[in-house]
Parts: structure tokens; sequence; C-alpha cells
């Protein structure tokens, strides 16, 4: 890849070009393949097809390039990075039970009652239900906000709750609403604790950036009139669903400062092949929006979950974590790691995700 001549060194990859292509997400303009969801999968991608999603490979490329640099100049004093870990949180279902409707309550009790074999969700789920008025109660399993938080300030680390504010598709998106009194006691919460609000918008704004913009107002809005105010703004998309370069189009005319949806629901690694926080740039347009990409290297389902890598919360998921974050570790990047707040409901999933954050 690299050689010495008599005139200095030779570098037989174009790392630049190569870069480009990478952290633009050129690849998924205009492709074919999509899965159920409309996102294009891993195993559509290069780095699927060919074994190195789980490397950050533009990392790797410029830290080669650093150090050809340095020996031909060594004088240059490149830039150090350091490591960090960022846990984020989408705020799918703030609550098991409190923001149902009437029918929806009634299946959801039957289903805590007979399929997970919990009987007492036939007195939980209705108490729940009428006490969700000013805040959420603390007995809801879904209810794990103070613990995230707690669990983050005990490693020295800052979570990122994103809100939906919503609602393209009743059937995918969230039941609550931000105005509502308990959500609003929740964002004051978090921010009290120094905590990050973001957004996640709703299932079908990745095509539509004008439901994105006022999903983000709206978000904005509610902040606003609870005293809350951030540096920055930024969020995920639903489902992860992005669509290059138009998602990209949306976060810009919605006045945000990031995203961090790019990383895959099947698999995880480096979608961008690189987990440093980098300015967007839009292939079709051929300019910068303003915006910067937080690439997403982990999501809890993408590993636990049976409909994709299935490891359970055992060794096999926690290695498969740790191996990420030590990947990001060595290359002085960011750790971005999505653990929705509903999925730390049994002792395991509460014992992994503090082993990860711990590693």
């Amino acid at each position: 890849m690299v050689e010495q001549d008599a005139e200095g060194w030779v570098v037989h990859y174009d790392i630049p070009g190569l870069t480009y292509w990478m952290l633009s997400r050129q690849e998924e303009v205009d492709a074919e393949a999509r899965d159920r969801h409309g996102r294009f999968p891993a195993g559509a991608s290069h780095a699927g097809r060919y074994g190195y999603l789980d490397r950050p490979v533009v990392d790797e490329w410029l830290d080669i390039l650093g150090q050809v640099m340095q020996r031909q100049w060594p004088g240059v004093a490149l830039r150090e990075h350091r490591f960090t870990t960022r846990p984020t949180h989408d705020v799918d279902r703030p609550s098991r039970y409190g923001f149902a409707g009437d029918v929806r309550l009634l299946r959801v009790m039957a289903g805590d009652t007979l399929r997970h074999r919990r009987p007492q969700a036939l007195l939980l789920g209705p108490w729940v239900w009428l006490t969700t008025r000013r805040a959420l109660h603390p007995l809801d399993p879904l209810n794990t906000f103070d613990w995230l938080m707690a669990t983050s300030e005990r490693h020295g680390l800052t979570s990122a709750f994103y809100f939906i504010c919503g609602r393209t598709d009743p059937r995918m998106d969230a039941d609550y609403e931000p105005e509502h009194p308990a959500i609003r006691h929740l964002l004051r919460r978090i921010h009290a604790r120094g905590h990050e609000i973001g957004l996640h918008p709703s299932y079908h704004t990745y095509r539509n950036p004008k439901e994105l913009t006022n999903e983000a107002e709206r978000l904005r809005r509610v902040c606003t009139e609870e005293g809350i105010e951030q540096a920055a703004w930024g969020g995920r998309m639903h489902y992860l669903r992005w669509h290059t370069p138009l998602t990209l189009q949306g976060w810009q005319q919605a006045g945000m400062s990031y995203d961090s949806t790019l990383g895959y629901a099947e698999m995880p690694g480096f979608r961008c092949g690189t987990c440093f926080e980098y300015p967007a740039f839009d292939p079709v347009r051929g300019e910068a929006p303003g915006l910067r990409i937080r690439p997403l290297i982990a999501m809890e389902s993408s590993v636990i979950g049976a409909s994709y890598l299935g490891l359970g919360t055992g060794e096999a998921a926690f290695e498969r974590f740790v191996t990420l974050k030590s990947r990001c570790r060595a290359v002085g990047g960011s750790f971005t790691l999505l653990w929705h707040n509903s999925e730390l409901v049994t002792t395991k999933q509460r014992a992994l995700y503090e082993r990860v954050l711990a590693a």
C-alpha cells in the first residue's frame, strides 16, 4: 500500500477519494436495495459484502496517511484525539401503560399476563394508566430514565435522549405527545441533571423535510416553554430510516446541529467507515449543508434481538459490543451506543448495559 522511493513516499491508494466515498454515503444514492422499512441494508453495502463493516477503515486509512506524513515531515504535529463513549436513547415508548388508549391498554395487559407470564400487569397496568398524569409512574417497567442517567453519571458520561414529536404513521410511531405533562416533567428532569435532549423524527419524515422541520420546531418550542436551552440540537431518525441525500436535507432545513442515524439496524459496525463525528456532505448537490454526522456504532437490538444477530444478553453479546468499542478506542474515536429505555426491563439487560459502559 505504501512504499518509499528516492523522492519520498508513494501511497498506492486514493485515500482522500475513498474517504469521501465512505463518508458521503455515495454508494447509497439511488440504491435499489432496500429492506421492508425502506432502509439500505448492510448486506448490500460494499463493507457488508466484503467483510470490513466491523472496522473503522477510514480512520485506519487516515492513520496510515498520518504516519507517512510524519516520516516525510518529522516536524508535523498531528491532532491528538481522546476516546469517548456516547450513550444515546431513542424514546419510542417512555411508558408501558401510561399513554395507551383503552383498547391498547387491555391488549398490552393481556399480552404481559399470558405471553410474558406477568399476572401483576392486571393490577399494575390500570394503576400506572390512572396515575400517569403529571409524571411517569416509578413502577412503570419502561420508566428507566433515572436509572439510565444515574448509570451514565457513575461512569462520567452524558446520555442523550431523543423524543418523537410527530405521528406520520400511527402504527409505527409513539403513543405520547411532547406537550403531555408527564413528558414535560421528564424533559425537565433530564435537563436538570445535565443530560441532552434531542429529536427522534417520526417514521415517514426521512423523506419529508417539511414534516421533519415541523417536528424539530415542536420539540424546541416545548423545551423553550420549560426553560430548557441547549447549545446544540440533534437526534436520530426513527427505525434508522435514511435516504441519501433527502434525509440530510431535512436535518439541514430543520436547523439541527447533528444527526446520529448512520448505522445499520441488522448489524453493528462502521457504516461510514469512521467512529469520528464529521461534517456532512451532500453528494448530489455537491455541497456541505452545515450539519455534522455522528455515526452510530451499535444498537442493542442489532446484537441482542432475535430478528438480527440474536446473541442474547450473555458473553457473546458482550464480546461483540466490546470488540467494536475497543476498535473505537484504538483510533481515539467515539463509541456511539443506542440503547432504548424500553430494553432495560430485565436484570440481564441492565447488567449487560452496565458492563458495556464500564468496558
